[in-house]
């Protein structure tokens, strides 16, 4: 029995377009490709045919496949001599679970490479209009997790995040939207800080809610956005309308597909 090498690759935020090219080319020259939930349909239909494909993604309250059996995979499919990609969405090493996986493989004796990719904070907010950092607005960024694991109280110093020149941004945080909005009014936070939710971001399914952090929950739960999305909160969101570049593209293209539908129907 060989020893294969698993590569843990990010994918980006969704946009094809942004996956690295070494994040590509590891992809169609893979034996088995592990993926994500968050991986886009997009990037999947990238990978040539032949290639092993396993899904493992997760969803809050219903997990695919538990972390434990994820690792086991990959060390089973290295052991056999396989060249393994392992695909997540954005940056496998920013709420991502990839250094948990490396740290198994390790402990396998397992070789092991990481591929970073665009985490999906970055994408996000690019293609939200909205600028993680700005002169005069915000010299730092924070990113956070807005859920934690077996959905566990989110165990948070508030009184830390009231800078009001710091941008944060919250993974994975819509299902307890309503506690981090009022936990940072509570603990101190302007209630009429900018606010934004981003559904499917960098994707033709991206849908932005822009409000205040007062505001935000309801104004979420009123456009429907569902999983996955991205919290914004920071003096910076009051730029979305501004720099708003990707609205008008998606336009665009919604327009130039009803046209070629009616010419070619």
């Amino acid at each position: 029995m060989g020893s294969g090498k698993v590569y843990l690759v990010g994918s980006g935020p969704g946009d094809p377009d942004l996956l690295t090219v070494k994040a590509l080319r590891l992809m169609q020259t893979a034996d088995v490709v592990l993926y994500d939930r968050l991986v886009s349909e997009d990037i999947l239909d990238m990978i040539p045919a032949g290639v092993s494909r396993i899904r493992v993604g997760k969803k809050s309250g219903h997990h695919c496949v538990p972390q434990q059996e994820i690792n086991q995979l990959l060390i089973n499919s290295a052991r056999n001599n396989r060249k393994v990609v392992r695909l997540k969405g954005g940056d496998p090493y920013i709420f991502g679970r990839g250094s948990e996986e490396a740290l198994a493989l390790r402990k396998a004796a397992i070789e092991f490479e990481v591929v970073p990719g665009i985490t999906s904070a970055a994408g996000c907010s690019a293609y939200a209009g909205i600028p993680l950092t700005h002169r005069g607005m915000s010299r730092s960024v924070q990113f956070l997790t807005g859920h934690l694991k077996e959905n566990d109280p989110l165990d948070i110093d508030w009184k830390q995040l009231t800078d009001t020149e710091s941008t944060l941004v919250f993974y994975m945080g819509l299902a307890n939207l309503n506690v981090i909005c009022q936990s940072l009014i509570d603990a101190g936070l302007a209630s009429t800080t900018p606010a934004a939710a981003v559904q499917d971001a960098t994707t033709s399914r991206q849908q932005r809610v822009i409000s205040t952090l007062a505001d935000l929950a309801a104004a979420v739960q009123q456009a429907e956005l569902q999983a996955p999305v991205m919290i914004i909160i920071g003096q910076v969101v009051s730029l979305a309308t501004e720099l708003d570049w990707f609205s008008a593209t998606i336009t665009q293209s919604e327009i130039e597909n009803k046209f070629n539908e009616s010419v070619f129907a």
